[in-house]
């Protein structure tokens, strides 16, 4: 039997709650599929790690992470402590001790949901955003100087590589390569950033050449943002920056019905480090506690993990249980529904168990 190594890292806020519904679903899966099983370890990593030791994970840590398959990841963030903090302690350093920098999020609105787009046809949002997930904006080169002064400076100093942008536009064309329509938008701000962002979009135009069956467009990323709320529909395979790709995906999540319902891929493509897998929301503390957090996201996000283990069937299975929840009306508070987290997670493993697939 195959079996595959987990690190399931729960984190903060609802975190703790998605995760461990995450692994039922998981487990029945396991016993419905029967070939195949997930040997998992689950580390208490985050905030409360953070109060009782200094550190949001261990020294070590990333060296702990290394001999597992997948990292399948909950939230990190607390409202006490500073987000800079807890981000860079935890997700952060494990994205870029890990150089995970294909960060891979799909959309679509699944049975069942409704789209806040009025008049939006079936099909009519389907799209892939892939974001460089590993310098950029997001690269944390910059500093501050005369702490305390009329003169006292902050620099946020975003970096561009040729190796860093070639390998997130590669990774972008052959995603886009992979799907029926074969469109690639690559979106920039290259109209007022003349160096980064020309230099992103001038690798883009070399790289292109390497695919001539893939469609390439640009669009500016305000432009882009219109569009996806004007013309959803003319959209299929997004490559953007580390911090234009986060917003945009936001955006993709709340337009598909939630952000509850967004899942995402941390790839390192090359595999020789373990990638991880998170659902966009984030710790979501407002509702922590009240057992209502959405865990469709953390779900659609196993199916990635799935895919990227070669557990393609297993994972083409969890899709249809969580479509055929969502289409039965088995909705958390956020996308209009009464269901619990508990009632979601019931649903999809009912569903796994009568699928005869």
């Amino acid at each position: 039997m195959r079996t595959h190594k987990i690190a399931a890292i729960p984190g903060d806020g609802i975190g703790q709650e998605v995760i461990p519904a995450g692994l039922e679903v998981l487990r029945a899966l396991t016993e419905r599929a029967g070939d195949f099983q997930l040997d998992v370890q689950e580390f208490p990593w985050g905030s409360d790690f953070y109060r009782a030791t200094g550190r949001m994970m261990p020294e070590d840590g990333l060296k702990t992470l290394e001999g597992f398959d997948a990292i399948y990841f909950g939230a990190v963030g607390d409202p006490h402590l500073p987000d800079s903090l807890t981000l860079w302690g935890l997700r952060l350093n494990i994205c870029q001790g890990f150089d995970q920098y294909a960060n891979i999020r799909p959309t679509r609105v699944l049975p069942g949901l409704e789209s806040p787009l009025r008049h939006l046809a079936p099909g009519g949002l389907d799209w892939v955003i892939v974001r460089e997930n590993s310098e950029g904006e997001y690269a944390g080169h910059g500093g501050r100087a005369h702490r305390g002064h009329a003169i006292e400076i902050a620099t946020e100093t975003s970096i561009f590589t040729r190796v860093g942008v070639e390998r997130i536009m590669r990774t972008a064309f052959r995603i886009a390569q992979s799907r029926p329509r074969k469109l690639l938008t690559v979106v920039t701000k290259s109209n007022a950033q003349r160096h980064g962002m020309v230099f992103w979009d001038e690798i883009a135009a070399e790289v292109a050449k390497d695919f001539p069956d893939v469609t390439m467009e640009k669009e500016l990323v305000d432009a882009m943002a219109a569009r996806m709320v004007r013309k959803p529909a003319s959209i299929d395979t997004v490559v953007a920056t580390n911090l234009h790709a986060d917003i945009l995906s936001d955006l993709a999540g709340a337009l598909a019905g939630s952000l509850g319902v967004a899942p995402t891929a941390n790839l390192d493509p090359s595999r020789h480090r373990p990638s991880m897998f998170e659902p966009i929301h984030g710790s979501a503390f407002d509702i922590t506690g009240k057992g209502i957090a959405n865990p469709i996201a953390t779900f659609w996000t196993a199916c990635m993990m799935l895919e990227h283990l070669g557990e393609k069937p297993a994972a083409a299975r969890l899709m249809r249980a969580i479509e055929m929840a969502t289409a039965k009306g088995v909705l958390t508070p956020d996308l209009g529904g009464t269901a619990t987290t508990k009632d979601v997670t019931a649903a999809v493993v009912e569903a796994i168990r009568a699928d005869n697939q």
